[in-house]
């Protein structure tokens, strides 16, 4: 008997020598792998952080042995998420700040203010996240009440989308701005000829901000990066960083204490940085991807600094603005056109994005797979789609159910028509990249998933969904928010999707979200994520 037990060990252990040995072995799973068939699997194998085997239960088991071994009970598995649009650094930094996302009133904006100061006692009071579209008066606030809550302590609030600030008397004061301020490609609201503490866009760039330390920065990025794990994001794209930042996050990368992939774009708004990595060149890690610039072509619809060819349906004479002057826009493309760099630019209004379209048009003089980008391409002008031909668009589709309660109202019924239209956009090019904007919008990646596919807020409305005849298919949004997202960065050869040779990122959810009911999209929950095959969440 002893020695039947000792000749099936030894049995065992020969067959196990026969085998490869890997770093992981995940079986019994239900995995999209995303791959050209879009391919379902059971079961895969990980070695040095990348897949090395994708197939059945008893392929894998078969030729791999693995001291850590993952039943997934057959719950689903998707790649690694990629946000290709967001604002990491700006969230982690966010969660050092008063946040005034979800306000439903002015005074509530207020009260949440008095609190954090309360708490914190700081001497300038920032803070992100308010919308007056929010609020039963969907007006912009004055700094009125401000002023007598903080009368010698500055305040600087951003409004949701980042493109108006709320600021009171002490922080006007304190950067010396007048309502004779001049302003280029933004607006210094006033009222009855005084200010009323609401500055768009480039005026905002007067305000004097305190400074953030090296320690805020360094928690800010690992806050960003905590977050973005628990919501299967294992890259993100983060929209409009300046060199320090990026130096801080390569830093960080490199002793092993931030994991997140990075895919930076680098702020395009100063010429000098412009030069300074055109010069550098491209920077590739494992991590760290820097090989684009972000411009920004216009505002937010929501703060009416979208630039729009006609005035606005709801303010007569409004155009909005485009950021910079039009020439501008030429000389930053054709300087990145020839480089080996990709410009992704903000456009949001009809005008933007047609004269981005435009000006990309004329650089690239149809030279193909570039992958220049509009970022956002949320409002255009029917004869615009077919430029999208050979222009990568990069949406977020969670902005079609925000704004779709007052949108109608900024841009008029017809113009509307042109307004969040993904499928029509993914027609066109062919491919299309998902994002979420975050801290602008949540973070949570199943909500853009839902409004891509469903096209209804939390609440089931409208009740047949929101002009439907652009939402996506399931299919399709995974793609966007996997593999197109890679190809958006240049990166579809190493992620995007779990087939042999790429990195060995990837999520488990706690339901399928291929197949669960619609109105059951936004309860998915990640269970586990996995960076290079190591759990990170």
């Amino acid at each position: 008997m002893k020695n039947t037990i000792l000749f099936s060990l030894l049995f065992i252990f020969l067959i196990s020598c026969k085998k490869e040995m890997v770093d992981l072995i995940v079986i019994n799973s239900n995995s999209y792998t995303v791959n050209s068939n879009f391919s379902k699997a059971a079961a895969f194998a990980v070695k040095d952080g990348k897949f090395i085997a994708v197939g059945k239960n008893e392929e894998i088991t078969g030729k791999y042995h693995s001291e850590n071994v993952l039943d997934a009970q057959n719950k689903t598995i998707i790649p690694g998420l990629i946000d290709a649009h967001c604002h990491f650094y700006r969230l982690g930094l966010q969660q050092q700040k008063v946040s005034l996302e979800g306000t439903k009133s002015y005074n509530e904006v207020l009260e949440k203010l008095v609190a954090f100061q309360k708490e914190k006692n700081t001497n300038f009071i920032t803070g992100r996240g308010w919308d007056q579209n929010d609020w039963e008066v969907k007006e912009f606030p004055t700094k009125e009440k401000l002023d007598s809550l903080f009368p010698t302590i500055p305040v600087a609030i951003t409004r949701v989308d980042g493109h108006a600030l709320l600021v009171n008397q002490a922080a006007l004061d304190l950067s010396g701005i007048t309502k004779d301020t001049k302003v280029s490609g933004g607006e210094i609201i006033v009222k009855d000829g005084k200010m009323t503490g609401v500055l768009i866009d480039a005026a905002m760039d007067f305000i004097k901000l305190p400074k953030t330390s090296k320690k805020e920065a360094i928690q800010g990025l690992l806050d960003a990066q905590k977050i973005s794990f628990s919501y299967g994001l294992t890259t993100v794209d983060d929209a409009g960083l300046d060199q320090p930042t990026i130096e801080l996050i390569d830093s960080l990368q490199q002793t092993g204490d931030l994991k997140m992939r990075i895919y930076a774009m680098v702020s395009g708004d100063k010429q000098a940085q412009i030069d300074y990595y055109i010069k550098k060149g491209i920077y590739k890690t494992d991590y760290l991807n820097v090989r684009s610039f972000k411009v920004y072509g216009d505002g937010a619809l929501g703060s009416r600094g979208a630039a729009m060819r006609k005035s606005y349906s709801d303010r007569a004479n409004h155009f909005g603005a485009l950021i910079f002057p039009p020439e501008r826009y030429r000389e930053i493309a054709k300087q990145i056109a020839a480089s080996d760099f990709q410009m992704n630019t903000h456009a949001i209004g009809d005008s933007a994005n047609t004269w981005m379209l435009k000006t990309y048009k004329e650089v690239l003089k149809n030279v193909k797979n570039r992958r220049w980008r509009i970022e956002h391409a949320q409002i255009i002008s029917k004869n615009d789609f077919k430029n999208f031909d050979n222009i990568l668009p990069s949406v977020q589709p969670t902005h079609a159910t925000s704004d779709m309660y007052w949108a109608e109202k900024r841009v008029g019924k017809d113009r509307i028509k042109g307004a969040y239209a993904f499928k029509d956009l993914l027609n066109q090019y062919g491919k299309i990249a998902l994002g979420t904007d975050f801290p602008v919008e949540q973070v949570n990646p199943f909500l853009t998933f839902y409004a891509a596919t469903i096209r209804k807020d939390l609440d089931n409305y409208p009740k047949n969904g929101y002009q439907t005849e652009n939402a996506l298919s399931r299919k399709q949004t995974l793609k966007g928010m996997t593999i197109w997202a890679a190809y958006a960065n240049f990166e579809e050869d190493e992620k995007g999707s779990i087939e042999v040779g790429k990195f060995a990122d990837f999520v488990i959810l706690n339901q399928d979200i291929m197949e669960v009911e619609g109105s059951k999209i936004p309860e998915t929950q990640v269970s586990q994520t996995y960076l290079n095959g190591s759990k990170v969440y």
